[in-house]
């Protein structure tokens, strides 16, 4: 599921840990809009009143939506996200984080609000609209947490975000089922009509809260950087421990503008740093994550539970939804403990296994006879290994994507790699949406006898070969980073080779044991940085006393 990380990682200092950890978590409220959003869309084109307003008319199927306008409406939302993604980068530079994300949940009432017509137009266009809004907060959100969090659980507070998404999901599986008999529109437009209110608190507390440090300094305003950084400190702005730590933003943002450019193409470069390699590493990333499938189940499940014979759809899809809220939980402080390399192998392991089983019974044991009585003890198996899957997932490629994404992106062109990044996971998003019905609906179907391939169960082989492709991905393409400071990071895609990388992250560790600051600079740097900061400080008050 969707998400978007960013920003330079490098958080504040460990002394702070209390309301930076509160005010960063905060901001994964953001998660809630997509996750919410994907759970009720699965739910609603099931729904009786919905299908009689949106859908066709035919003698043997009652009221149903042809395959193109399934494969159009759960999937144009990840259009817009393609697209507000892409925004983020320069509306986060130009406004700045905080500000970015209060736009974005203006731009996603607009989306909800068209989406409670009874047009087909204004659903779908509703839905182009909200999306463009949550591509924006999927990737500013986990911006301003990395920059304001502390460094020694950034996977953990970036992770935090996922969470949300989950949390999201399962929110809306639990609407739906309070709404899904209702014969009127007041069974779909609640559950829509309820995202006004994560909106509502997820801008509203934004206003509140500060403005990203880092943000602040890049952009040479020194005196509400030091406010902002003594609220996340619980400090006076004036005092050593603020002075420090801004001096320390500063040093690293002094490094990392010495080496920044301004081309998109720079992002592919094959230099020493493996711009190119590191790109193109996030870009891949996010399409894998979204390649093993997971988005079939919160997309489709009901409709495929409800096809596969099973009485309550419904129900089912609530329990997928606490078990990846519940084990996204559980798993979340493993990133920082287990490391993020080894728990992506896990999963695509696990997962790999699980859908293979779910394919395997399913094509063997779990056809609705035409007398329409089911195997249950083939559904109740099926039911278990999407449960395993979806858990898998949610300890290792639903967080662990997102904080390793934010991690290898160099600091010279992280926001324009983070952007292409969380941009490959909204196109890839799409495409699998739209394809997905196609994939899965009977041959004929429908008053036009629209093709599709059929495959109903056994797509669950096509997303058990993709988990295998992830893990050879992960293989040979994704270093271990825990515990490491960006600029170390750096020092490890120079110095070491990706299969080595989880034995060569600790001599890094070990070689670095003597510089003091949470950026890994040298305290002479830091030193070098407070002269020239205190210069400017000093014009700064000449001038506003003049």
């Amino acid at each position: 599921m969707g998400g978007g990380p960013g920003g330079n990682g490098g958080g504040v200092q460990s002394n702070s840990v209390f309301w930076s950890v509160v005010m960063s978590a905060f901001a994964a409220f953001g998660g809630i809009l997509f996750g919410y959003d994907t759970g009720t869309i699965s739910g609603i084109i099931a729904m009786d009143d919905w299908l009689h307003t949106f859908g066709k008319f035919d003698q043997e199927l009652g009221y149903y939506l042809p395959t193109r306008d399934k494969s159009l409406v759960v999937s144009i939302l990840s259009a817009g996200t393609f697209f507000g993604a892409l925004l983020a980068y320069p509306l986060g530079d130009r406004l700045g984080r905080k500000l970015g994300i209060i736009v974005g949940c203006m731009v996603f009432f607009v989306g909800t609000g068209l989406q409670l017509d009874t047009s087909w137009v204004a659903f779908v266009v509703g839905r182009v609209v909200a999306g463009f809004g949550v591509g924006i907060i999927s990737c500013l959100v986990p911006m301003y947490q990395s920059e304001c969090a502390p460094k020694n659980i950034r996977g953990l507070i970036v992770g935090l975000y996922q969470l949300a998404i989950t949390i999201g999901a399962l929110l809306a599986a639990i609407c739906l089922n309070a709404t899904k008999d209702e014969q009127a529109h007041s069974a779909w437009r609640t559950p829509i009509a309820v995202q006004f209110a994560w909106g509502a608190i997820l801008g509203g507390g934004m206003a509140f809260l500060p403005e990203s440090p880092r943000y602040l300094l890049l952009k040479g305003r020194q005196a509400a950087a030091r406010k902002a950084l003594g609220r996340l400190m619980s400090a006076p702005a004036e005092s050593p421990a603020v002075e420090e730590e801004c001096l320390s933003i500063t040093a690293a943002l002094t490094l990392e503008q010495a080496t920044t450019t301004s081309s998109y193409l720079d992002c592919f470069k094959n230099n020493e740093s493996h711009y190119g390699l590191r790109t193109w590493t996030g870009i891949w990333l996010q399409a894998w994550q979204q390649l093993t499938g997971i988005n079939f189940i919160f997309y489709y499940g009901t409709t495929f539970f409800m096809q596969a014979g099973i009485s309550n759809p419904f129900i089912i899809t609530i329990i997928a939804d606490v078990v990846n809220t519940s084990m996204t939980m559980i798993g979340l402080p493993f990133i920082d403990r287990i490391g993020r390399r080894k728990l992506l192998l896990i999963g695509a392991a696990g997962m790999c296994v699980c859908e293979f089983i779910v394919a395997i019974v399913g094509v063997t044991a779990g056809d609705v006879q035409p007398d329409g009585s089911v195997n249950l003890a083939a559904q109740r198996v099926l039911i278990a290994f999407v449960c395993i899957y979806i858990a898998f997932f949610a300890i290792s490629w639903g967080p662990v994507g997102w904080v390793v994404t934010s991690e290898v992106s160099p600091l010279a062109i992280r926001g324009k790699a983070m952007s292409l990044s969380v941009a490959s996971n909204w196109l890839w998003n799409f495409a699998i949406g739209y394809a997905t019905p196609y994939l899965v609906n009977p041959t004929t179907y429908g008053v036009n006898g629209e093709k599709a391939a059929n495959l109903g169960v056994k797509v669950f082989f096509i997303w058990g070969g993709t988990c295998a492709g992830s893990f050879v991905f992960t293989y040979f393409f994704i270093p271990e980073t825990r515990g490491l400071s960006l600029e170390q990071i750096d020092r490890l895609y120079i110095e070491s080779s990706i299969i080595n990388s989880t034995a060569y992250r600790q001599t890094i560790i070990d070689s670095d044991a003597h510089r003091d600051n949470s950026f890994g600079l040298e305290q002479k740097e830091v030193q070098d940085v407070q002269h020239v900061e205190n210069e400017k400080l000093a014009d700064s008050e000449k001038s506003s006393t003049k």
